[in-house]
Protein backbone atom coordinates (compact mmCIF):
# COMPACT_ATOMS: atom_id res chain seq x y z
CA UNK A 1 0.00 0.00 0.00
CA UNK A 2 1.64 3.74 -0.91
CA UNK A 3 2.08 5.76 1.84
CA UNK A 4 -0.25 8.56 0.67
CA UNK A 5 -2.81 6.22 0.47
CA UNK A 6 -3.00 4.87 3.59
CA UNK A 7 -2.41 8.46 5.36
CA UNK A 8 -5.67 9.22 3.70
CA UNK A 9 -7.49 6.18 5.49
CA UNK A 10 -5.73 7.48 8.68
CA UNK A 11 -7.64 10.58 8.46
CA UNK A 12 -11.05 8.86 7.14
CA UNK A 13 -10.49 6.61 10.58
CA UNK A 14 -9.87 9.59 13.03
CA UNK A 15 -13.42 10.66 11.76
CA UNK A 16 -15.27 7.61 12.49
CA UNK A 17 -13.33 7.56 16.02
CA UNK A 18 -14.50 11.19 16.67
CA UNK A 19 -18.33 9.34 15.68
CA UNK A 20 -17.77 7.39 18.68
CA UNK A 21 -16.80 10.30 20.85
CA UNK A 22 -13.06 8.14 20.96
CA UNK A 23 -10.70 10.58 21.45
CA UNK A 24 -6.86 10.19 20.36
CA UNK A 25 -3.90 11.78 20.50
CA UNK A 26 -1.97 13.11 17.30
CA UNK A 27 0.86 10.55 17.93
CA UNK A 28 -2.01 7.85 17.84
CA UNK A 29 -3.46 9.39 14.51
CA UNK A 30 -0.61 9.08 12.94
CA UNK A 31 0.15 5.70 14.16
CA UNK A 32 -2.77 4.02 13.34
CA UNK A 33 -2.18 0.38 11.19
CA UNK A 34 -4.26 0.43 8.25
CA UNK A 35 -4.34 -3.45 7.44
CA UNK A 36 -5.50 -4.40 3.65
CA UNK A 37 -4.19 -8.11 4.56
CA UNK A 38 -2.07 -7.86 1.48
CA UNK A 39 -5.07 -8.17 -0.53
CA UNK A 40 -5.10 -5.02 -2.07
CA UNK A 41 -8.72 -4.73 -1.52
CA UNK A 42 -9.13 -1.93 1.48
CA UNK A 43 -12.53 -1.19 0.61
CA UNK A 44 -13.97 -4.70 1.07
CA UNK A 45 -11.15 -6.39 3.38
CA UNK A 46 -9.31 -4.10 5.88
CA UNK A 47 -9.32 -2.81 9.42
CA UNK A 48 -7.59 0.25 10.62
CA UNK A 49 -6.33 0.17 14.28
CA UNK A 50 -5.32 2.34 17.21
CA UNK A 51 -3.44 0.04 19.21
CA UNK A 52 -2.95 1.56 22.91
CA UNK A 53 -1.24 -0.93 24.61
CA UNK A 54 0.00 -4.42 23.84
CA UNK A 55 2.41 -5.87 26.69
CA UNK A 56 2.99 -9.61 28.01
CA UNK A 57 -0.37 -9.61 30.20
CA UNK A 58 -2.88 -7.44 28.03
CA UNK A 59 -3.64 -5.63 25.25
CA UNK A 60 -6.33 -2.62 24.05
CA UNK A 61 -7.26 -1.49 20.99
CA UNK A 62 -10.16 0.45 18.69
CA UNK A 63 -10.68 -0.89 15.62
CA UNK A 64 -12.42 1.14 13.13
CA UNK A 65 -14.39 -0.45 9.97
CA UNK A 66 -15.28 1.43 7.24
CA UNK A 67 -19.04 0.61 5.47
CA UNK A 68 -19.04 -2.88 4.84
CA UNK A 69 -15.43 -3.30 5.31
CA UNK A 70 -14.71 -6.75 7.09
CA UNK A 71 -12.03 -8.49 8.89
CA UNK A 72 -11.53 -12.41 7.32
CA UNK A 73 -11.87 -15.35 9.01
CA UNK A 74 -8.87 -16.17 11.54
CA UNK A 75 -7.67 -17.51 14.94
CA UNK A 76 -5.59 -16.48 18.10
CA UNK A 77 -3.73 -20.23 18.42
CA UNK A 78 -2.06 -21.65 21.44
CA UNK A 79 1.41 -20.06 21.38
CA UNK A 80 3.52 -22.00 24.05
CA UNK A 81 2.83 -24.11 27.35
CA UNK A 82 1.94 -20.86 28.98
CA UNK A 83 -0.10 -18.98 26.37
CA UNK A 84 -3.57 -20.67 25.62
CA UNK A 85 -3.62 -18.16 22.63
CA UNK A 86 -5.45 -14.72 22.72
CA UNK A 87 -8.80 -14.40 24.24
CA UNK A 88 -10.54 -11.43 23.15
CA UNK A 89 -13.70 -9.09 23.99
CA UNK A 90 -14.99 -6.83 21.32
CA UNK A 91 -17.22 -3.95 22.81
CA UNK A 92 -19.63 -2.29 19.88
CA UNK A 93 -18.85 1.46 20.26
CA UNK A 94 -20.58 3.00 17.28
CA UNK A 95 -22.31 1.50 13.77
CA UNK A 96 -23.12 -2.12 13.85
CA UNK A 97 -20.79 -4.85 13.25
CA UNK A 98 -21.89 -8.54 11.84
CA UNK A 99 -19.51 -10.93 13.90
CA UNK A 100 -19.44 -14.62 12.91
CA UNK A 101 -18.38 -17.32 15.11
CA UNK A 102 -18.71 -21.57 15.59
CA UNK A 103 -22.08 -22.72 16.35
CA UNK A 104 -25.00 -23.50 14.48
CA UNK A 105 -24.40 -20.98 11.00
CA UNK A 106 -27.75 -18.25 10.85
CA UNK A 107 -30.33 -19.02 7.89
CA UNK A 108 -30.37 -15.13 6.64
CA UNK A 109 -26.32 -13.67 7.56
CA UNK A 110 -26.68 -9.83 7.50
CA UNK A 111 -22.75 -9.75 6.23
CA UNK A 112 -22.61 -8.84 2.28
CA UNK A 113 -18.93 -10.98 1.55
CA UNK A 114 -17.99 -10.25 -2.33
CA UNK A 115 -16.03 -12.33 -4.46
CA UNK A 116 -13.30 -13.97 -4.31
CA UNK A 117 -13.68 -13.45 0.06
CA UNK A 118 -16.19 -15.43 0.35
CA UNK A 119 -15.06 -18.97 0.08
CA UNK A 120 -12.39 -18.28 2.65
CA UNK A 121 -15.11 -18.05 5.28
CA UNK A 122 -16.60 -21.52 7.18
CA UNK A 123 -17.98 -19.97 10.17
CA UNK A 124 -21.26 -18.68 9.84
CA UNK A 125 -23.13 -18.28 13.33
CA UNK A 126 -24.05 -14.41 13.32
CA UNK A 127 -24.09 -11.87 16.80
CA UNK A 128 -25.24 -8.64 15.85
CA UNK A 129 -23.24 -5.90 18.27
CA UNK A 130 -24.63 -2.72 18.36
CA UNK A 131 -23.32 0.12 20.43
CA UNK A 132 -22.55 -1.36 23.88
CA UNK A 133 -23.23 -5.02 23.31
CA UNK A 134 -19.77 -6.88 23.67
CA UNK A 135 -18.95 -10.47 23.22
CA UNK A 136 -15.71 -12.71 24.48
CA UNK A 137 -14.20 -15.32 22.51
CA UNK A 138 -11.82 -17.88 23.63
CA UNK A 139 -8.41 -18.49 22.35
CA UNK A 140 -8.30 -20.41 19.35
CA UNK A 141 -11.81 -19.76 17.97
CA UNK A 142 -12.55 -19.07 14.48
CA UNK A 143 -14.24 -15.85 13.90
CA UNK A 144 -14.68 -13.18 11.43
CA UNK A 145 -16.49 -9.88 11.05
CA UNK A 146 -18.04 -6.78 9.03
CA UNK A 147 -19.42 -3.52 9.49
CA UNK A 148 -22.67 -2.57 8.46
CA UNK A 149 -23.32 0.25 6.49
CA UNK A 150 -22.50 2.90 8.25
CA UNK A 151 -19.71 1.27 9.69
CA UNK A 152 -18.25 0.90 12.81
CA UNK A 153 -15.47 1.36 15.96
CA UNK A 154 -14.71 -1.70 18.45
CA UNK A 155 -12.79 -1.67 21.10
CA UNK A 156 -10.90 -4.74 21.95
CA UNK A 157 -9.86 -5.81 25.01
CA UNK A 158 -7.46 -9.22 25.40
CA UNK A 159 -4.86 -10.76 26.31
CA UNK A 160 -1.37 -10.56 24.95
CA UNK A 161 -2.05 -9.81 20.50
CA UNK A 162 0.69 -11.86 18.56
CA UNK A 163 -1.04 -11.05 14.79
CA UNK A 164 1.75 -12.49 13.37
CA UNK A 165 0.58 -15.76 14.85
CA UNK A 166 -2.36 -15.85 13.71
CA UNK A 167 -4.18 -17.89 11.32
CA UNK A 168 -6.36 -17.56 8.82
CA UNK A 169 -8.52 -19.69 6.47
CA UNK A 170 -7.60 -17.31 3.43
CA UNK A 171 -3.67 -18.51 2.22
CA UNK A 172 -3.46 -15.24 0.56
CA UNK A 173 -3.52 -12.82 3.77
CA UNK A 174 -0.22 -11.35 5.04
CA UNK A 175 -1.67 -9.70 8.41
CA UNK A 176 1.57 -7.60 8.98
CA UNK A 177 1.05 -4.33 6.16
CA UNK A 178 4.03 -3.42 4.08
CA UNK A 179 3.75 0.25 3.13
CA UNK A 180 5.48 1.83 -0.19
Amino acid sequence: MKIAEADKLRKKAVRFLRKAHIVITPHEQSSIEIADFGLHDIANVGLELVVYENNDRYCAKELVLFPRQMCPEHRHPRLHENNAGKQETFRCRWGKVFLYVEGEPTRKPKARVPEPHSRYLSVWHEVVLKPGDQFTLKPNSLHWFQAGDEGAVLSEFSSTSDDASDIWTDPNIKRLPVYQ
